[in-house]
């Protein structure tokens, strides 16, 4: 079994880390650093709180104070690159409500190495209107790292992150970051674009439709942002958004096959599954062909996630095949139950055919529910 994600933070890396602020601070205690930080409890804490633990170690071991304690760790950012460093931004958003123009100057260069997208939000719930003009002027910063900031700090439901229930009852102020970043020349900045746009979406449907229209055909950039933004509604299949990309309901497609195997497994393994379509003769038919799988929850409740198999135009009588493996396999996102899953092949949003496979307890589990 793989280590939890929390293992990254060992005595070893703790060590390193102190090793690289003593050569920017000759001060800095390296010894009373990982002791404080691998102090009582630490072995059951979780990721975010080994990382809250670690930026509460360097409070108490680098300058009292909080500019100074800044340079220090900005001194040794660049060095400092990757997941395990998102303690840099969370020393600001631990220490830095109070030093505003301090704090903003820190968090554009930590997010370069790790990401900012976290600490920025409880500046945005201090002051929304302050930080949000802040976030507007990243939004024209020359580092795409700080203009995807602009935009992924203010993500209503930013995943692992507190929601931002103003933004989500208001997202108004958003739109001017996003309208800046249609056109980004950087991916990585307009994927973050489409994934502010799709959370909005959960809230204001509507208003993420209007924004699609508008900015349908700019240009093949914000035409992907444009169609990754209604991935959201395309999986809920709002009849507007089918039809804004050309899918429309079907009932006269017809299933020739559908086959889930094995019936029974264990949680960790995985299922194949094979479908067989026929297209009624006619003019050409956009079919979008999604999974839905019903995974019971711990409380036994069921939730349905659907998963795309393919998008594509089909010429009129035709025959349309395919087939895939779907694992049972935990994830990090996901944890399997022990029940009756139910399985279903969704034809441009409407399920045409279903199968159930019971999932049992994994070996490892001993056959008792996770």
């Amino acid at each position: 079994m793989a280590e939890p994600l929390k293992s990254i933070y060992n005595a070893s890396f703790l060590k390193a880390f102190g090793d690289k602020v003593k050569q920017a601070y000759a001060k800095f205690e390296s010894e009373t650093f990982v002791r404080l930080a691998l102090d009582k409890g630490w072995e059951e804490l979780e990721l975010k709180r080994r990382m809250r633990r670690i930026t509460e170690s360097l409070h108490k071991t680098l300058p009292a104070d909080y500019g100074q304690a800044l340079d220090v760790l900005e001194a040794i950012a660049g060095e400092c690159k990757g997941f395990p460093y998102l303690f840099f931004p969370d020393f600001v958003e631990r220490y830095g409500l109070n030093d505003w123009e301090r704090s903003m100057r820190a968090l554009a260069i930590f997010t370069a190495g790790s990401s900012s997208e976290f600490a920025v939000r409880p500046f945005i719930k201090l002051d929304q209107e302050r930080m949000m003009a802040q976030m507007l002027e990243w939004s024209g910063h020359s580092d795409e790292h700080v203009r995807r900031l602009a935009s992924e700090g203010c993500r209503p439901r930013l995943p692992w992150g507190e929601a931002l229930v103003a933004l989500k009852r208001d997202p108004a102020p958003i739109l001017p970051i996003l309208e800046r970043l249609k056109a980004d020349p950087s991916e990585y900045v307009r994927r973050s674009v489409a994934n502010n746009l799709n959370d909005i979406s959960k809230d204001h449907p509507q208003l993420v439709l209007d924004i699609a229209k508008a900015w349908r055909g700019a240009g093949e950039g914000t035409d992907w942002i444009v169609r990754h933004a209604c991935r959201g509604l395309l999986k809920a299949a709002h009849p507007e958004a089918l039809a804004l990309f050309g899918i429309a309901p079907r009932d006269d497609i017809e299933v020739l096959e559908w086959e889930v195997h094995p019936a029974s497994l264990s949680i960790g393994e995985a299922v194949e599954f094979r479908y067989g379509l026929r297209v009624p003769a006619g003019e050409e038919v956009k079919l979008r062909l999604e999974l839905a799988v019903s995974f019971p929850r711990s409380n036994g409740k069921l939730y349905r996630k659907l998963f795309k198999l393919s998008e594509r135009s089909v010429p009129g009588e035709s025959l349309v095949q395919g087939g895939r493996g779907f694992s049972f396999a935990d994830l990090s996102t996901r944890r399997h139950y022990p029940g009756v899953h139910r399985m279903a092949l969704v034809v441009n949003g409407r399920e045409v055919a279903e199968a159930e496979v019971e999932l049992a307890a994994s070996p490892e589990q001993g056959g008792a529910p996770a």
